[in-house]
């Protein structure tokens, strides 16, 4: 398939760059086969089933944007200018990957300062990334980044506004607990407790997973030919308790709903013929037409860019057809998209 198969005008206006408050207010177009309904987040429970299982992807988004001062040792004296960071994700080693800019006068060894004993060295660059080394590690280091940090709204938010103390809560989910992923799981970020509370009552279930969402979700394909496209990586982990969880709730004849894309490429990638088994890894699925689903049923996500990845994922569950008539309705009833948009429940 080529990549113009994927896309769609979207008009500007459409780009929300705040969420709806409160957070179940979003609107919701559930998608059918042969039907759509306009509704809101808060009527989810109208079409969910006792029995359904959600799986929610428990990542937390970490203050990954860093202002800071990068200072140089030379004959005439130490030097300092002003330069930002993206963290991208933590090494092995500890170190980090990072994105600066500007970044062409970026040398290795230099100290960068992002305040008060907060400062990381950098080891080398690559690739149009660096390596960073924090003097501060553990627990100092994440108090250090809430301190300093910003949170990394997607590129589509942060050219038409700074993220600011709002978007601390905003762009993180309630049920977040394992630091360490640079944009949010956005499809859960619609979920309050009392909607959370709601769901349970009526007897769906419901099991965490972990995605650390990395800023490659936000890369372009540049590929004409869609299946020549090199996905990103991205380190996830089903554990036993959740693969038990979901393969109890198929046997029984209930129904697996991911919220969000994330969480639907780890179950896809932990998916095998005899049922979900436990994972833990890097996973650089790519989902797009003509994959098999092995452990999604249906999907609640928000609305995606054009000709992006999650575009590609969605046409593979819905058909991609049926994903234009969707996504052509969501544009005429004037839907918000992407980050912090609307949301589309998938059930085909």
């Amino acid at each position: 398939m080529r990549l113009s198969d994927f896309d769609f005008a979207l008009p500007d206006e459409l780009i929300a760059t705040r969420p709806a408050s409160p957070r179940s207010s979003a609107r919701l177009l559930v998608a059918r086969p042969d039907r759509l309904t306009d509704a809101h987040v808060r009527d989810l429970p109208d079409f969910l089933r006792p029995g359904d299982r959600l799986v929610l992807n428990n990542t937390r988004v970490i203050p990954a944007r860093l202002s800071g001062v990068r200072r140089r040792a030379g004959v005439e004296g130490e030097t300092e200018a002003r330069i930002e960071i993206t963290l991208l994700e933590p090494r092995s080693d500890g170190t980090w990957s990072a994105l600066a800019k500007p970044a062409k006068k970026v040398r290795d060894g230099e100290e960068i300062h992002f305040g008060p004993g907060f400062s990381a060295r950098v080891l080398s660059r690559a690739e149009g990334q660096l390596a960073l080394a924090f003097a501060l590690e553990g627990d100092a280091f994440q108090a250090a980044l809430e301190s300093a940090g910003a949170m990394p709204l997607p590129p589509y938010i942060s050219a038409r506004r700074p993220a600011d103390d709002r978007d601390r809560t905003d762009y993180q989910t309630v049920f977040a607990r394992h630091s360490g992923a640079v944009a949010a799981p956005t499809a859960s970020l619609h979920f309050d407790r009392p909607l959370l509370q709601r769901i349970a009552e009526m007897g769906v279930d419901f099991t965490e997973v972990t995605l650390h969402v990395g800023a490659g979700t936000f890369l372009p394909v540049k590929t004409d030919d869609v299946s020549r496209h090199r996905m990103h990586a991205e380190w996830g982990e089903v554990s036993e308790q959740a693969a038990d969880e979901v393969n109890a709730t198929r046997a029984a004849g209930g129904r697996i709903i991911p919220v969000g894309t994330t969480a639907c490429r780890l179950l896809e990638t932990a998916a095998t013929d005899d049922g979900l088994a436990a994972f833990r890894g890097d996973t650089d699925i790519f989902i797009r037409p003509g994959h098999r689903f092995r452990a999604t049923d249906a999907l609640m996500t928000n609305f995606h860019l054009p000709k992006s990845t999650l575009m590609m994922l969605v046409s593979a569950l819905m058909g991609r057809e049926r994903m234009m008539q969707v996504y052509a309705h969501a544009v005429a009833q004037r839907y918000r998209f992407f980050s912090y948009g609307d949301a589309s429940l998938l059930l085909p």
